[in-house]
C-alpha cells in the first residue's frame, strides 16, 4: 500500500463542515442565526467585559481590599551567618556587607540568621542576631 502525499485525506469523522448560519429556518441556524431574541448578545459586537454584573456592583468591588507591605521591609533584610566567610574583617559592620555585596545599597537594618556551620567566629557591630548565632559569637 503506497500512499502519496497527494493522496493523504484525514480520517471520515475527524473534520466537520463549519455552521452556516442565516440560511433558512429548516436548517435550525436561520432567522436569528442561533443568537435568540433581541438582547445585548444578539447585536453585532454586543459583547459584555469580563467582570460585568449588569450594573450590578461587580464581586471585585464589593469586596475590601486586602493585603499590606511594610515600607520597612524596603530598608531591612536577613543574612546568614555562613555568608560571612567572604568577608576577611573580624569585626562586622553594615558598610563592610555593602562592600562584599552581601546586602544592596540602601539596606540600613540587618538581622544575621543561623545556623552557624563555620568554624570563624566574627564580632557583629550594630547588627540584630538570632539566639543560635548569638551564642556562637564573640561577645
Amino acid at each position: 500500500m503506497s500512499s502519496l502525499l497527494n493522496e493523504i485525506k484525514p480520517n471520515s469523522d475527524s473534520k466537520s463542515n463549519r455552521k452556516r448560519v442565516g440560511r433558512g429556518g429548516g436548517s435550525g441556524t436561520g432567522k436569528t442565526c442561533g443568537r435568540g431574541h433581541k438582547g445585548q448578545k444578539a447585536r453585532t459586537g454586543g459583547t459584555i467585559r469580563i467582570g460585568f454584573e449588569g450594573g450590578q456592583m461587580p464581586l471585585q468591588r464589593r469586596l475590601p481590599k486586602v493585603g499590606f507591605s511594610s515600607r520597612v521591609n524596603l530598608l531591612s533584610t536577613e543574612v546568614k551567618y555562613d555568608h560571612l566567610v567572604k568577608i576577611k574583617e573580624d569585626e562586622i559592620t553594615i558598610e563592610l556587607l555593602r562592600k562584599y555585596k552581601l546586602i544592596k545599597t540602601k539596606i540600613q537594618k540587618v538581622k544575621i540568621i543561623g545556623p552557624c556551620t563555620i568554624k570563624e567566629k566574627k564580632t557583629l557591630k550594630d547588627m540584630a542576631c538570632t539566639k543560635s548565632v548569638m551564642e556562637f559569637t564573640k561577645k
